[in-house]
């Protein structure tokens, strides 16, 4: 699988990052397309963009005409939250509504399942501090793009953008890969930051595609309920599998999307149906 690796001049943990990759690792010089530099390592390709990462729609196509051709992307950034928390994290792309961070008004952007839950115990084997946590955010912001994305961060602040050692974690993890590949399930319900899906990520073999958190779900109709999960599941190779953190509902709404996605063909899995890691 080939990838195309996302460095923004405008982001210092994805400057981090990159600064880290190219200089542990060989790089072979591809030139520049006038606006966006490229280098490339076995079947990656490092692009260096001077915009922003959520407004860089459709750069796939961009690489793509200068030659590059790739089955995924990762944007290498930073994460921004109002908590702080010191956090590294994965995430899918797209908007269930609003496009208010870059990308398309409801669209999704088709996950990488299994490149991101890899990355995302690969950032758990190397991170060796107490400081930050780690965790899988759910879908959220652009840009869009054809190929199959995934986000990884540091955060939550300015204070920890520019911590190099946090680079150095999340490089490692991008560049490891084992190559296995488990069963791909929808994450159902919970909180932005998924520490249902994460716990189960890095416990069990399962690896998760497009996450669905509540607040995306409150106030919808049945039919709109349903036309979510169909948007996320064509985004995750078609899987009708879903993990569903029932704590996250009260009884009668648990008991509400379960017969309702059931009854749509979805299967609703729990740990019990999962080989531990």
């Amino acid at each position: 699988m080939s990838r195309l690796l996302i460095c923004c001049t405008q982001d210092l943990p994805s400057v981090n990052m990159a600064k880290y990759l190219t200089s542990k690792y060989e790089w072979e010089d591809l030139g520049s397309d006038g606006n966006n530099t490229y280098v490339s390592r076995n079947n990656d390709v490092l692009m260096t963009i001077d915009s922003l990462h959520i407004t860089a729609e459709n750069i796939d196509e961009v690489a793509k005409e200068f030659g590059v051709k790739v089955d995924s992307v990762v944007f290498l950034s930073r994460h921004k939250a109002a908590s702080g928390i010191p956090t590294l994290t994965v995430h899918p792309i797209g908007n269930y509504k609003a496009a208010d961070f870059g990308g398309r008004e409801g669209t999704l952007v088709a996950s990488d399942p299994h490149g991101m839950t890899e990355a995302l115990r690969f950032v758990q084997k190397y991170n060796d501090t107490e400081e930050y946590k780690v965790s899988f955010e759910v879908t959220h912001h652009g840009p869009y793009l054809e190929k199959p994305t995934y986000f990884i961060e540091i955060g939550s602040d300015e204070t920890h953008w520019g911590d190099e050692h946090a680079a150095e974690i999340l490089s490692n993890a991008v560049a490891e890969s084992d190559g296995k590949e488990y069963p791909v399930a929808l994450g159902f319900g919970g909180g932005h930051y998924a520490p249902r899906f994460t716990e189960m990520a890095l416990g069990y073999k399962i690896d998760f595609g497009h996450m669905i958190p509540g607040y995306q779900l409150d106030s919808l109709s049945d039919e709109d309920v349903l036309a979510i999960l169909k948007k996320a599941s064509d985004a995750t190779n078609g899987t009708k599998c879903v993990y569903m953190h029932h704590k996250a509902f009260k009884k009668s709404e648990d008991r509400r999307f379960t017969e309702l996605m059931e009854s749509a063909g979805y299967e609703i899995i729990s740990s019990k149906d999962l080989e531990p890691l």
